[in-house]
Order: structure tokens, then C-alpha cells, then sequence
């Protein structure tokens, strides 16, 4: 596997991130292909180190014919139209891949037939920066499915770059998507909820984020080494009634929406947490 030469197809966020990490493990980058050359470029010299020079690519299939493995890191919607063109090309024997954490290797409709051989492969992170996201990637987690033979290189590459993996199953594709988009954005979007509150109390914006940052961070620690069952603190896994009911009274609209929906999920999780608990007055509540 050190052998292997890889080629990208995309030199945006994560292009970049995941060329520079390759290179710095000592994996051979063949170099970029990309809509613009300058991007193509730029992404090469960000990625070259002083026993690597990776290039940029003018046309595609010249960076597809020097290399074993090519990755597409393009958008999603953009992965198909350039698996259009690349079926087009000589690629017996090539993996193939796409980094999209919702699409699977389907995509790369009639691959068999090119005698190549297609699989997705995701990073568990967000990219949120061209030329520093590449850090994260050290011990990232990685999900991979697709053809065996495509497979058994990325867990190959994975075990040599010492990235923890699991394989999944296509069909699982977009629930895993959306689980990581629930834990990535929609966590901010519970997060700018709180905040506002804070702020209606009299905080500025920074205040809001600075007063809480010890909770925040001491509850995600918490969930990460001993699961969300064990995290619960609050009103409802106390069963206090009394304060829920004031909560209720001084939210509105969507913000009374959204505490009555995950106020019902906290109450199933302290039922369970405990069983011998009474929270029938609570359920009232939520109904």
C-alpha cells in the first residue's frame, strides 16, 4: 500500500485537508484536479513537502492514467457528473472513491463493467478551514463502504495512517449522514436557542457564550466519557414540576416548540434512568 499513488478530484476544504495529511504521513499524492487550475495549484503547493512534489492537473484523465486511487472530494451533487466523465477514461483496476458522508458508492453506476472498483469513504469531521482543518485528520474516525477489492485498500491505508474505522452498510448511508448533521449543526442550532434566552435576560452575545462555556464543556465531556443516560441533570429527571411549569410560562412559539419536543425525549430517557420514579405528573406536561 505505501506504494500506492492517489490522485484528488476537488481542491477545496476538504481536497486540501485530506492531500496534506496524506503527503505528511508519507503517502504518495500524484497531485489535484480541479474545475479551476488555480485552485488545482494552489492545492498542490499547500500539499508538496521537501521529499514530495504534487502537482496540478490541466485535464482530468491525465491525473486519472498516473494514478492507482483516485478521490473525489468534490460537492456532493457534483460527484456524479464527474464519475460521468471518468467512466469514460481507462480505470481497470483503479479504486475509485467519493468523500460524501451521504451518498454511497452506488454512484459509481457501472463500475464492474470498467473493471474498477468504487467506494465511499468519510471523515467524522468538519472541514471548517482550508489550510489547518488537515490537523483534525490525525486519529479522525472514518466510515467506509463499498466493493470488497475497494474496501480492503482503504482499510489498508486507514491501518497504515492509524485512523479507527468502521464499515457500514450502503443502506445506512444517510442515516449516518443525518446523525452526524444532528450532532454537528443541529446541536449549534439548540445552542443559538439558549443563548437567546440568555441574551433577553440582559447578555451580550459573548457574555452568553463565556458565562457557559465551563457548562458546555463539562456536560460534553461528561456525555463523551459516560453516555447521555448518566449525564442527565435538570428539572425534568428530577421530577420537578414546579419549575417546568416556569419554563413553559416565559417561552413562546418555536422555542416552546422545540423545549415541549426535547422535553419529551428527556423524560423517556429518566424513566428509564429511573424506573422506580414516578413522572406522571410531568407527562401531564408535555401531552
Amino acid at each position: 500500500m505505501h506504494g500506492v499513488k492517489t490522485g484528488l478530484i476537488g481542491a477545496g476544504r476538504v481536497g486540501c485537508s485530506l492531500g496534506k495529511y496524506l503527503a505528511e504521513k508519507g503517502k504518495t499524492v500524484t497531485g489535484f484536479y480541479s474545475k479551476s487550475f488555480e485552485s488545482a495549484a494552489g492545492a498542490a503547493e499547500f500539499t508538496s513537502t521537501d521529499s514530495l512534489s504534487v502537482m496540478a492537473f490541466h485535464d482530468m484523465e491525465e491525473l486519472v492514467a498516473l494514478s492507482d486511487t483516485l478521490i473525489i472530494t468534490t460537492p456532493d451533487d457534483e460527484i456524479g457528473k464527474v464519475w460521468d466523465r471518468m467512466k469514460e477514461m481507462s480505470i481497470d483496476g483503479r479504486i475509485i472513491c467519493h468523500v460524501s458522508g451521504s451518498l454511497s458508492s452506488d454512484v459509481f453506476t457501472g463500475i464492474g463493467k470498467k473493471q474498477a472498483y468504487g467506494a465511499s469513504i468519510h471523515p467524522l469531521l468538519a472541514f471548517r478551514d482550508k489550510y489547518s482543518s488537515y490537523k483534525q485528520l490525525h486519529n479522525g474516525f472514518f466510515t467506509l463502504e463499498g466493493d470488497e477489492t475497494a474496501l480492503r485498500s482503504m482499510e489498508t491505508l486507514l491501518q497504515e495512517l492509524g485512523n479507527p474505522y468502521r464499515i457500514i452498510e450502503r443502506k445506512a448511508k444517510a442515516a449516518y449522514h443525518c446523525a452526524a448533521s444532528i450532532l454537528s449543526n443541529d446541536v449549534l442550532a439548540l445552542l443559538e436557542v439558549g443563548y437567546g434566552l440568555l441574551q433577553e435576560c440582559g447578555f451580550t452575545e459573548k457574555e452568553a457564550r463565556e458565562s457557559t462555556a465551563s457548562l458546555i464543556r463539562g456536560n460534553v465531556e461528561n456525555v463523551l466519557e459516560n453516555g447521555t443516560l448518566s449525564s442527565m441533570t435538570g428539572p425534568i429527571v428530577r421530577g420537578d414540576v414546579s419549575t417546568v411549569e416556569k419554563h413553559l410560562q416565559v417561552l413562546k412559539g418555536e422555542e416552546r416548540e422545540i423545549y415541549l419536543l426535547l422535553g419529551k425525549r428527556l423524560l423517556r430517557m429518566a424513566a428509564i434512568n429511573n424506573p422506580q420514579k414516578n413522572y406522571g405528573k410531568m407527562e401531564k406536561l408535555f401531552l
